[in-house]
């Protein structure tokens, strides 16, 4: 493994019965799947323009071809879900999961298109991209919100995308929605955590309803503004949630999770134009953290 070329034969050798066909609609073969995914890690992984990634690679802009098609047809979700199931298979996924997000400052580069905005945005569907390409103006300008659900042990199950000035709460029912882990042997794909851990952002009534009508355990601290007015309304107020201090220190895992995302230029800062073309790229990042998780397993 060099610095241009991050994929092991062991992992070449999980992900790709799940990759497309070699063979184009034409009847031509594309161009080595294996190096193309190389070239679209290096180029996340460094940061550079597309066009100057190195020779090596082939023409530039076959591998940003390929890193669209693949963006469009869900390719690397399917991949994800596929080696999130050998994972659970191996009982290495830590069900206490924790949910956050985070804003991603989005470069001119990917704001110099026409973008709706103002009107309703479905940022729950994984295939189309949206109007507003999960752009918004934050205190920090035209950014982009992260919204991630990962594992006990802070390793990415979920990444859905939304505009920088996107409300953690809304998209909390769309993030939990997509937990979906296939089981090695016949039956439902596992779609519930045994824990949830989140921060005051996504405290409310509703949410905790949410969690218990799917026999999911809430750890959510409670904002001070809520406590006060429950024991303001007295009996009315209800009781207080249940909240397990102690688990709530493991929550830092979705931070540590970013952390490690962020290692990747080009995903710390937004390049890409399109929502769905960068969540590819934020995607093929979770491939390599499971990847390096199962390659560690005999």
């Amino acid at each position: 493994m060099s610095r241009t070329r991050m994929l092991t034969d062991a992992h070449w050798e999980l992900i790709e019965p799940f990759m497309p066909s070699s063979i184009g609609k034409q009847g031509r073969p594309f161009r080595d799947h294996r190096l193309m995914v190389d070239a679209i890690i290096y180029r996340y992984r460094t940061g550079m323009a597309w066009r100057d990634l190195p020779e090596e690679f082939g023409p530039w802009q076959t591998v940003w071809k390929r890193h669209h098609r693949w963006a469009l047809d869900g390719t690397w979700d399917r991949v994800v879900t596929a080696l999130l199931a050998r994972a659970d298979a191996a009982g290495l996924i830590d069900w206490d999961a924790a949910v956050d997000s985070t804003i991603n400052r989005a470069h001119q580069h990917a704001t110099n298109t026409t973008r709706t905005t103002g009107g309703p945005s479905n940022h729950k569907n994984l295939g189309v991209e949206p109007p507003d390409h999960a752009i918004g103006r934050s205190r920090g300008g035209l950014s982009t919100k992260v919204h991630q659900l990962c594992d006990g042990t802070g390793r990415p199950m979920v990444v859905l995308l939304g505009p920088g000035q996107g409300s953690d709460s809304r998209m909390f029912a769309n993030v939990l929605a997509a937990v979906r882990v296939p089981r090695a042997s016949s039956g439902r794909p596992r779609t519930t955590p045994d824990t949830v851990m989140a921060d005051k952002a996504y405290s409310s009534r509703a949410h905790r309803a949410l969690l218990r009508s799917r026999g999911i355990t809430a750890v959510i601290a409670e904002p001070k503004d809520q406590r006060a007015n429950r024991k303001r309304r007295g009996a009315r107020g209800g009781r207080p949630p249940a909240f397990d201090t102690h688990k709530y220190k493991q929550r830092h895992v979705v931070e540590n999770a970013f952390a490690d995302i962020k290692q990747w230029r080009a995903l710390a800062t937004r390049y890409d134009k399109h929502a769905l073309t960068y969540r590819a790229g934020l995607l093929l990042r979770v491939t390599l953290i499971w990847l390096h998780t199962l390659g560690d397993t005999p």
